[in-house]
């Protein structure tokens, strides 16, 4: 892996887990692969292992990371643990969700663990699981599933992306859902992805594949949590397989430690008549970024995008989104708020390609951004690319403070001048909290922003 660096960074570089020397690379290949491993996945790493090597960490002077400075990540020397976590089910209570008390998988530092995860009560033809069950189990099902792991490993935008390869570069085990044709589950699915600081920072690489196969309906909460406020890393990959006709509702929440970095993959295809709604929500991480990337690859799909982030003190949150069109009488929704306060930076970049091929594609993006404080900053660009000549595409950018009329009318109405700015800040972002589909979350986040917002 090459790294470009002036030579006054050359003692920091020495001493990096993303080096030239691949000491990340070395770090990696500590973990032994199970007995039962098949060769997809020994030829996944081998393929994105060469991948790394071929490329550049990125830096501000590449376009799409020009926003996002991730030199203090190359200062930190992580750890991957491959162990059983000593967690227990009552440090893991506060983040549970009664409406899915008993359809949830637990990963701590990126390792399953069994004994907190709970899956009852489901159809028994949904399989809800993590992908080394599935290896020790059913060889024709593990097949079929982990073919889908290849889709989005150089084969697609994006899939080169330095970050990803290092994901794949270690994929041992994955949670997975695969919902089979004609089910519709009622119960969502949690999945809790844990990260602790401990001794030394931890890196950890969670890895889900969703499938939902023709004419099924699932609803999946991904959720991101840090159980101390120290240093680790965290790099996931997702990748969601909407088939025909299906239905995915999917819930990305993002609550790390403040001073934990977090760059997460969201890859979705789409078939043809298939609606995928994403609702992605980013509250912590000193560095974080999100990647959600779309491909329509059928007629007549939906897409709906909802996002929010928050970012205070020193925060940095990122988000680049895609949606790639390829067939005509496609449809998107874009909606992604940033509320920046203190001295934090906010970044928004979603890209929209429409070619040749994708006629009468109906697509509408915007982005909307409050600042809070007079240093804080949000850099945004929604960008539209189009070819085709027969389409309604749409998109906006808008950036602001509070305003003083409204401040000034709360108070005429006898609220104080503090609560009537909290009241406002709420407002602003409950649009996108509402798109929450599980109570019990909407509640959680809804305590996030009256307390923790000043």
């Amino acid at each position: 892996m090459s790294i470009q660096v002036s030579s006054s960074n050359n003692e920091v570089m020495q001493r990096s887990p993303l080096n030239r020397d691949g000491y990340l690379l070395r770090l990696l290949e500590q973990t032994s692969s199970p007995e039962t491993d098949l060769e997809l996945l020994r030829s996944l790493r081998s393929q994105s292992k060469l991948l790394i090597q071929e490329q550049a960490f990125p830096t501000t002077r590449d376009e799409e990371w020009r926003f996002t400075d991730l030199s203090s990540l190359l200062q930190v020397n992580f750890e991957a643990r491959t162990s059983q976590s000593s967690v227990s089910s009552e440090q893991i209570a506060p983040f549970t969700l009664p409406e899915a008390a008993e359809s949830r998988l637990v990963f701590v530092n990126g390792v399953y663990q069994p004994h907190l995860s709970l899956v009852k009560g489901l159809p028994k033809d949904l399989y809800v699981g993590s992908l080394s069950e599935l290896l020790a189990g059913k060889q024709e099902e593990a097949i079929a599933l982990q073919s889908r792991l290849s889709h989005y490993v150089g084969k697609q935008p994006g899939a080169a992306e330095l970050f990803t390869a290092l994901n794949t570069a270690n994929l041992t085990d994955a949670a997975i859902i695969w919902a089979p044709k004609n089910l519709v589950v009622e119960t969502p699915i949690h999945l809790l992805f844990l990260s602790t600081a401990a001794a030394s920072p931890a890196f950890s690489q969670p890895r889900c594949l969703v499938v939902a196969e023709p004419n099924s309906a699932v609803t999946l909460v991904e959720e991101y949590v840090g159980l101390d406020e120290g240093v680790y890393f965290t790099n996931s990959v997702t990748e969601v397989w909407v088939e025909a006709n299906a239905q995915v509702n999917h819930s990305r929440i993002q609550r790390e430690s403040k001073a934990a970095f977090h760059i997460g993959k969201t890859a979705v295809s789409q078939a043809r008549d298939s609606r995928y709604t994403c609702t992605a929500i980013s509250l912590g991480g000193k560095v974080s970024r999100h990647n959600p990337e779309i491909f329509q690859t059928g007629e007549q799909t939906e897409t709906y995008l909802n996002g929010l982030t928050i970012a205070l003190q020193d925060q940095l949150s990122d988000t680049h989104s895609a949606i790639v069109y390829s067939k005509p009488y496609g449809s998107s929704r874009q909606l992604h708020k940033c509320i920046v306060g203190d001295k934090a930076h906010g970044v928004f970049n979603g890209k929209v390609f429409v070619p040749q091929a994708a006629q009468l594609t109906d697509a509408g993006q915007l982005n909307r951004n409050l600042l809070l404080s007079p240093k804080a900053r949000v850099d945004t660009k929604p960008q539209l690319e189009i070819v085709a000549d027969n389409v309604k595409c749409t998109h906006g950018a808008t950036v602001g403070q509070l305003d003083a009329d409204e401040v000034f009318y709360l108070q005429s109405r006898g609220i104080d001048a503090a609560s009537a700015r909290s009241l406002l800040v709420y407002a602003f972002a409950f649009e996108v909290v509402e798109q929450v589909a599980i109570a019990s979350l909407q509640d959680t986040l809804t305590h996030f922003l009256k307390t923790q917002i000043p």
